[in-house]
């Protein structure tokens, strides 16, 4: 089934863990959502256990990932902006030139 307004459709918790440690790194992810299984001795297997039984968690994780994917859309948002800006004062440097 088709859900065009869930971001998360598509995604695994296993994907959107792997893409969050390798983001923020173990002691990172322990930081911003205070959860055991990130703090002690932690593991993809052992967090997606304790993620997959407490929806609460699981919540918060998620909604860590949407807010990084938002930061990310906007930074990417803002870049090209400022490409398009930089190329079209470079055009007018170039046309006064002639």
């Amino acid at each position: 089934m088709e859900q065009p307004n869930n971001p998360l459709h598509g995604v695994t918790l296993k994907a959107l863990l792997e893409d969050l440690v390798a983001r923020h790194d173990w002691p990172g992810l322990a930081a911003r959502i205070r959860i055991g299984c990130f703090q002690n001795e932690p593991s993809i297997k052992s967090s997606l256990k304790f993620l997959r039984k407490t929806p609460w968690a699981r919540a918060k994780v998620e909604e860590l990932y949407l807010a990084d994917h938002r930061k990310i859309a906007a930074r990417k948002k803002r870049n090209r902006r400022r490409a398009e800006m930089r190329a079209f004062a470079s055009q007018g440097e170039t046309a006064g030139e002639e």
